[in-house]
């Protein structure tokens, strides 16, 4: 069952770029809330509450804008250049019993067999997309790799997806690999490898030429 947490939430009348860094001074997230055939609406989030939640795996919340209250889930995020603040939230209206589609991150459970066969787990996707009831939003995919041995790899088609939650991300998406690490070649291997310096035509040609002796 999806933890909700209740956040109270403040009307912008303005959302221009000015304003939106205004509102970022102030320490809040300007947001965005939109679904159920109803006009969007502009809003601002107390930014710590905001990322606190997320960080506590929230995903379904109870917004409040003035004395009304609806449940959203967060449909998109957007972050700043370095990947690091969010400065952007995108928050859709939904009902208890819909379905809807949702971005869930993933965690890798087990140590790979292949570990143990002189291998590495490396992992290709962090995420998947998933459909399920609002209620029903899993805070993370667990992965299970203790099967997956060197040479071995998980596809999102792979998973072992709770009950209720099917799953969006195409499945043949590459989830995890295990292959051999690499040995570190030598001075010697790795100067054997290099190409050697191509023949100097010209040089050579000049060489021949001189050579010859001139004819008298």
């Amino acid at each position: 069952m999806a933890k909700t947490l209740l956040l109270k939430a403040e009307l912008r009348e303005h959302t221009g770029s000015k304003a939106v860094r205004k509102v970022r001074e102030k320490g809040r997230i300007p947001a965005i809330i939109y679904g159920h055939k109803q006009e969007p609406v502009a809003i601002s989030l107390d930014a710590h509450d905001f990322v606190e939640g997320l960080h506590h795996g929230h995903r379904l919340m109870d917004i409040q804008v003035g004395q009304k209250k609806e449940k959203m889930i967060i449909k998109e995020l957007q972050y700043d250049y370095l990947g690091r603040d969010i400065i952007h939230a995108d928050l859709m209206r939904v009902d208890v019993s819909e379905s809807v589609k949702v971005t869930v991150p993933v965690e890798l459970k087990g140590t790979a067999a292949g570990t143990h066969e002189g291998g590495i787990v490396e992992e290709h996707a962090d995420h998947l997309e998933i459909e399920c009831r609002a209620t029903d939003i899993p805070e993370t995919i667990i992965i299970s790799v203790k099967d997956v041995h060197v040479g071995g790899a998980l596809h999102a088609g792979d998973i072992e997806l709770p009950s209720g939650v099917k799953l969006v991300s195409p499945p043949e998406t590459l989830m995890v690999t295990c292959h051999l690490v690499a040995a570190a070649k030598t001075t010697e291997e790795m100067e054997e490898e290099m190409p050697t310096a191509p023949e100097r035509i010209g040089e050579v040609k000049e060489e021949e030429e001189g050579e010859k002796t001139p004819e008298s």
